[in-house]
């Protein structure tokens, strides 16, 4: 980045703090459109290309010009860059919100980027890759006063809204289980994990159409190794959250938000295979424990992946366990989900099944339509409400997956101090609740000096 463009940066940023623009959407509102920039082009960005075709996709960005390459053909007449913080200095004012599909260690400068010029934005889950990082994102999108949302398509679904009302009508009864699961990482070079053969992977040739340092961005400096992209960079600390990164805000999302858990008050690995240094393992269990919260009693949950799975019971009446999923042990009657929340089932016999299916519980809960990336541009229009996964809801989600992550990575129990955002039993680790990133990306900083 020049001198010249940082502080062409640093001065529109200083422009939204002090008030000059910190009313959402003005521009999208005078042409009816929404000028949308992409950061991260292809991979989970392309499934959401035909929900901005209504709207003005006026740039794009990606360090991988192949995995571009059809973005850029969708859409020839957005401008291209390498750089996003380059993309905001040349073009911020003809930017209203951002759309970030990057690896999960990227995930916080780019959005924090964003709404500091006041735009807003719409990231991919997990919010962002450590626990300070998320619990920034979400004061910033206070503080800058953008609309902010996570992308966990399920929680824009009928189903979880299913799941929230059937429990608060008290079909299930009380709650003090919950079981999820997760049958990856599964570990296959055309898949999203792969082994190496050593640790860390050899390096090798920097592709000609990537930029190794920008894909990097905070990260540590590394040679650049396949081992870490286009996908397999999941099965890296450093750079993703492994399979609980990956699925947990999405099989999590259905019991978070019906049974309000909050932050985990511990964290305990039951099982962890070893794995090379830095890399996920196998497959692990873990077992959370919540507090009560008002009248809810205290809630044990179990997150399994690798294989792992909970035992069938026989009062499921389930032939066998399927590959992912979710259950809420109800002292009444359990509830089935898939990995994600859309198609709900309570374990009963089918014909009482059949039955509760033609006389459900009244609907509580407004629904959405069109899916998140279509809830959030009409949010940023003013045509409909702030998304539900919108950053009060999908931080504190964010952040139950990485105290988990926590103690899967290091294989220890993990005593969590939420208000502190410290690790009680082991202070060595607070480091990895904020982690050190490299010169030119340090970002937040100033919103927890005021």
């Amino acid at each position: 980045m020049t001198n010249l463009s940082r502080r062409s940066f640093i001065a529109k940023s200083a422009a939204v703090v002090t008030g000059t623009a910190l009313l959402p959407g003005l521009a999208a509102c005078k042409s009816g459109k929404v000028n949308i920039a992409f950061i991260g082009v292809g991979g989970r960005a392309q499934d959401h290309w035909s929900d901005c075709m209504n709207e003005n996709v006026v740039a794009l960005c990606d360090v991988n010009d192949t995995a571009a390459a059809e973005g850029f053909k969708t859409f020839p007449k957005a401008k291209r860059f390498r750089d996003f913080r380059v993309m905001f200095d040349k073009m911020a004012g003809e930017i209203d919100a951002v759309i970030v599909a990057t690896p999960d260690h990227v995930h916080f400068p780019a959005a924090m980027a964003a709404m500091q010029l006041g735009k807003h934005v719409y990231v991919e889950k997990p919010l962002a890759h450590n626990i300070w990082q998320i619990r920034t994102l979400r004061k910033a999108a206070k503080h800058y006063n953008v609309i902010g949302t996570m992308g966990i398509q399920g929680h824009a679904t009928m189903g979880i809204r299913y799941v929230k009302e059937w429990y608060e009508a008290g079909i299930l009864g009380e709650v003090k289980e919950v079981l999820a699961w997760f049958e990856g990482p599964q570990f296959d070079p055309k898949g999203y994990f792969t082994k190496p053969e050593s640790y860390p992977p050899k390096g090798e040739p920097v592709p000609a159409t990537l930029d190794w340092d920008l894909w990097l961005g905070p990260a540590a400096n590394r040679p650049y190794s396949p081992m870490y992209l286009p996908r397999f960079w999941r099965s890296w600390y450093e750079l993703g959250n492994g399979g609980l990164g990956d699925w947990g805000c999405h099989t999590l999302d259905a019991p978070n938000w019906a049974l309000d858990l909050g932050l985990p008050l511990s964290v305990d690995p039951i099982i962890r295979t070893p794995s090379g240094e830095g890399f996920v393992s196998d497959s692990s269990k873990l077992k959370f424990e919540f507090a009560a919260r008002g009248s809810k009693p205290p809630v044990t949950l179990t997150w399994s992946d690798g294989g792992e799975k909970p035992e069938n019971r026989p009062e499921w009446g389930l032939k066998e366990m399927p590959g992912r999923g979710m259950i809420m042990v109800g002292s009444k009657v359990s509830l089935l989900t898939g990995g994600r929340p859309a198609n709900p089932k309570l374990l009963i016999p089918d014909a009482d099944w059949d039955h509760f299916t033609k006389n459900l519980p009244k609907e509580t809960i407004p629904r959405v339509e069109g899916g998140p990336v279509i809830e959030w541009i009409r949010a940023i229009k003013g045509t409909g409400p702030i998304p539900g996964a919108n950053f009060e809801y999908s931080a504190p989600l964010s952040e139950l997956n990485a105290v988990g992550i926590l103690a899967q990575r290091f294989n220890t129990r993990i005593e969590y101090d939420a208000a502190n955002m410290k690790v009680k039993n082991h202070p060595e680790l607070d480091q990895y609740i904020k982690e050190p990133v490299r010169k030119g990306w340090e970002y937040g900083e100033e919103l927890w000096k005021s």
